[in-house]
């Protein structure tokens, strides 16, 4: 069973141009495209600031604290890459927030990595300065490669997801982990999406539900539509627009 990069390196020879994520938020009229190479890209700026910047290693984990956002997506992608374990504890080996929550993770940065995401469109960086030894994503990650080869890669068997305390994310209502196998496992094995198929979801990636809404359409040559903040009858509207064929929730 391949890695997430084995995945991306198959999607990058055989669509590099297919749009892998759409994103939409219904408040700000935002919308982004990202295709497979502009995904990839992304994803190794990212996985390159939190290794060979911020010092990071196989099995260190990481929380996203975003809201729904196709950052999101690139910071899993970046983690799965790196061999991070994406986790929702309050005592992970780095974060990355939005403007909401960044007050709340700036006082612990000098315990552990705090990246901060401006949410603003094209990812730039925030209008005012980010508090002392908080890192700015939209200043720090232009500056990466577009490529990047882990010193230490991940092996099928490393932790990919460590959610702790989630009573509905395992029967024994503690935690819940699973592999890189474990994780591509489940998504080839999904039935929303087959080739060349579009997820509307509206799930958070960075949740239990969201990354597995995230993971199937990758993992099944499909691509994903996130849409946040947008009620019912715009929900409805993207999906045609977008040629959607299917929705999660359903």
């Amino acid at each position: 069973m391949p890695t997430f990069s084995d995945v991306m390196s198959a999607r990058l020879r055989r669509d590099p141009g297919q749009p892998l994520v759409t994103f939409y938020d219904d408040v700000t009229g935002e919308r982004v495209e990202l295709s497979v190479t502009t995904y990839a890209n992304w994803v190794a700026k990212a996985s390159s600031l939190l290794v060979d910047e911020l010092d990071l290693e196989r099995g260190d984990t990481i929380r996203i604290d975003l809201p729904p956002h196709w950052l999101g997506t690139v910071f899993l992608g970046a983690a799965w890459t790196a061999g991070l374990v994406v986790t929702d504890a309050d005592d992970p080996d780095a974060v990355v927030c939005g403007p909401d929550t960044l007050g709340d993770w700036a006082p612990r940065a000098t315990e552990l990595v705090v990246l901060a995401c401006s949410l603003l469109p094209l990812g730039v960086r925030f209008a005012e300065p980010v508090p002392a030894g908080v890192h700015d994503v939209g200043v720090e990650i232009w500056s990466q490669p577009d490529a990047f080869i882990p010193w230490d890669p991940p092996g099928e068997g490393d932790p990919a997801l460590a959610w702790a305390g989630l009573d509905t994310a395992s029967p024994s209502g503690s935690a819940y982990s699973t592999t890189l196998k474990e994780m591509i496992e489940t998504a080839a094995a999904g039935t929303l999406v087959s080739d060349g198929d579009r997820l509307l979801s509206t799930a958070n990636p960075a949740s239990p539900p969201g990354v597995a809404a995230f993971l199937e359409p990758v993992v099944s040559h499909g691509s994903l539509v996130l849409v946040a903040r947008a009620g019912q009858e715009r929900l409805d509207a993207i999906y045609a627009a977008e040629r959607a064929t299917a929705r999660f929730p359903a």
